[in-house]
């Protein structure tokens, strides 16, 4: 998951001038070249959006840190949270514009209607996940992350084959559990959990040494949730390539190309990189596991 950010905050958020979201994808284009718009079709009151003059946005329920803050999508702390509102105030849409709801993160990428214009929910654009949704560009780079309790065997792991021999787990449905399976390829299968907190809890009861999670949750399960553990090390997946998280959308939308537009937007003049520095930790001595 990254570059360089500042430590993990936890205080109040500062006010950013320009803002008022482990566990596959093919978008609409090839990676990189993303679908254009013209200004009239993103114009704000053109937007095909699901209710005219409000943009819908689905995320999971608990949204955890440092995605969002105090389980409150709408509150725009969190770097989720603020990205997602950063966007909306791009398309023109003020924050008492932007309607929330629940969308649990193993049905969001499943093909069919959606109940929300766009989703953000730490989703990685992968080929697979593409085949029945479309995917935004990637709004944050992301890495792997392995977390064990201080003192463990896990903890010693310096490469992924050290780690093949240990119980590792991560929740159902995410890039981490197919990193578990696909790259460091363990000795016994992984155990899978419905969610985060199941596995952090798992990982405390001694039910596995290690959980593998995205790099900046890590940071925060470490720094706030469970201080006794300790980030193992960080990886890339099997293609070398960095996993991308980006906004979905249900197949076909043509909300994606002005989206993509507000993103572009946003990365020139600096907001999303505002937004990552102020959520987001340092990422700075994470050990990479080869």
């Amino acid at each position: 998951m990254r570059l360089h950010r500042s430590a993990l905050l936890l205080a109040t958020p500062l006010l950013l001038a320009a803002v008022a979201c482990a566990p596959e994808d093919d978008t609409t284009t090839d990676a990189g070249a993303s679908p254009s718009a013209s200004a009239d079709a993103c114009a704000t009151e053109n937007l095909a959006t699901m209710t005219p003059g409000t943009l819908t946005v689905g995320t999971d329920s608990p949204a955890y840190e440092p995605w969002f803050v105090d389980n409150d999508p709408s509150n725009g702390k969190g770097f989720e949270s603020a990205v997602a509102y950063a966007v909306a105030e791009q398309l023109g849409f003020t924050a008492d514009q932007v309607t929330w709801v629940k969308v649990p993160f193993n049905t969001s990428y499943k093909p069919g209607a959606k109940d929300f214009d766009l989703d953000i929910n730490q989703i990685s654009i992968t080929p697979e996940r593409a085949q029945v949704v479309d995917f935004s560009d990637g709004y944050y780079q992301a890495a792997q992350a392995v977390i064990a309790l201080k003192g463990s065997p896990a903890a010693d792991a310096a490469s992924l084959e050290e780690l093949a021999g240990l119980r590792l787990g991560a929740q159902t449905g995410t890039t981490s559990l197919t990193a578990i399976r696909d790259v460091i390829k363990p000795e016994t299968d992984p155990l899978v959990f419905e969610d985060t907190n199941a596995a952090k809890q798992a990982l405390l009861n001694d039910q596995v040494d290690a959980i593998l999670a995205d790099l900046p949750t890590a940071f925060y399960i470490t720094a706030v949730e469970i201080p006794k553990g300790t980030i193992v090390g960080q990886f890339q997946p099997e293609s070398g390539e960095q996993e991308e998280f980006g906004m979905l959308f249900e197949k076909g939308s043509p909300l994606v190309p002005c989206v993509n537009q507000a993103l572009a937007a946003l990365r020139e003049n600096g907001t999303l990189d505002q937004i990552e520095q102020q959520w987001l930790s340092d990422t700075v001595g994470v050990p990479e596991l080869q």
